[in-house]
Formats: structure tokens, sequence, C-alpha cells
């Protein structure tokens, strides 16, 4: 598999993606606005704003849009997510960042719950969401079709519960489906999907081998075996 051709629609200031196959969604995000979305903001866990086209500006970055901070699914995922070893990223000179749709105080505690050191940002209005076309409904789908969830669906929903009562606060729209892209270095989107439901996330490595990174084994993606 390569990286999708990219063409420039220059009057438009819009980048068109061939997909080839590449999205599992049954609408693949097509068009890109770089010069708007470029500019538009995402916030640290310190509550700095980071425009979102510096995030990609200098290296090729896996972005990885996920539901709510609450979502067990997304707390698989992520946690998949960390075991992917930083050397294989810098072999690759290729880096991996995560956005959510809550608050950015939430960001160090997500971090600690799932074990990721890679970079998290926050889009609490949901701007970029909203920009990207990512859906708005509470769908999960069969979590036997995902690679990376490990709960199961009651065990999943009591832990999600528990947390929101102890926090007492949402993290985030619980509607808000997620969505991935590879972009960069610069204006160059390799690779774009949107959910189509929780469950809908792109495996992981098939963001590693689309990014040109080396493949990991997950506890529920064997196949691939690490020498």
């Amino acid at each position: 598999m390569t990286d999708n051709d990219v063409d420039v629609d220059v009057e438009e200031n819009l980048v068109e993606v061939d997909i080839q196959n590449m999205s599992r969604g049954d609408k693949p995000e097509a068009l890109f606005n770089f010069p708007k979305m470029s500019n538009m903001y995402v916030y640290d866990e310190m509550g700095n704003k980071v425009k979102f086209g510096d995030i990609y500006k200098k290296q090729k970055t896996i972005i990885v849009f996920v539901r709510h901070f609450l979502c067990f699914i997304c707390k698989d995922y992520v946690e998949d997510l960390a075991l992917v070893p930083l050397e294989y990223l810098q072999e690759a000179d290729v880096r991996i960042v995560i956005i959510g749709p809550a608050p950015f105080k939430f960001i160090k505690e997500f971090k600690k719950l799932t074990g990721c050191l890679y970079t998290m940002y926050c889009d609490p209005d949901r701007n970029l969401y909203k920009a990207l076309g990512c859906l708005e409904k509470k769908d999960f789908g069969d979590l036997s079709k995902s690679k990376h969830v490990k709960s199961s669906a009651m065990m999943g929903m009591i832990q999600s519960t528990w947390r929101a009562m102890k926090g007492k606060e949402f993290q985030g729209e619980i509607s808000q489906q997620g969505a991935s892209l590879i972009i960069g270095p610069g204006d160059v989107l390799h690779y774009s999907h949107i959910d189509q439901e929780a469950i809908d996330h792109t495996p992981i490595n098939s963001l590693l081998h689309i990014a040109g990174v080396q493949q990991v084994s997950f506890p529920g993606d064997p196949r691939v075996q690490v020498v």
C-alpha cells in the first residue's frame, strides 16, 4: 500500500485526496481546507493555544481525533497507541498526536489512565471536528470488529460510568465521533478517515503502514510479529 495521490486545487485552496480504499468509512474525507484549518487552534494540557497547522508543519504526523475522554473504546485504542515504540517513529521521522473534544484540564488524567506519553491536545468547542465533517451520533458498532477494544461492552460501560460519577463532569460531547489523519510535513494530506461509529477507528497498524512506520504486535492484532 502506498500513500494516497494528492492533487492541489489552487483556485479553491483545497487539497483533493484520492483515498484508494484506505478509508473504511462510507464517505471518506475528500477535501481538506488547509488555509482554514491550519489557522484553527487546539489547547495543550497547560491550556496554551497551539495553531493546528504548527502540529504538522515540519514533520509527517499521525493525528487521531478521539471521542470523549470517558469513552472506554477510545481509552482502549489510546492504550494501544501508547505501545508504539518511540524509536519506530523516530526512525521514520513521524510523530503521533491525539486530539480530544474535551476541556484541556482532562488531558493529564487521560494520559495517566492510558499510559500514553504522546502529545495530546483538546478542541473543546469542536471547531476542528466540525470543519473535518466528523459525525455526531452515539453509535458504538460491533465491538468484536475492532482490533483494539479489549473491554466488554458491559465492563466498559461500568468503568465509564464510574469515572463519570467520580469526576462529576462530562469530558467531551458524548455523541461526537472521531477521525484519523496523516498530514505533513507542510500542507500534504496522505490519509483521511471519518469514523462512522465508535469502533470505526482506523487500525493502528494501518496508520503506521501508510505513514512508513514499522508495525507493532498488539493484544488484539497479533498477526504482526516484531523481530
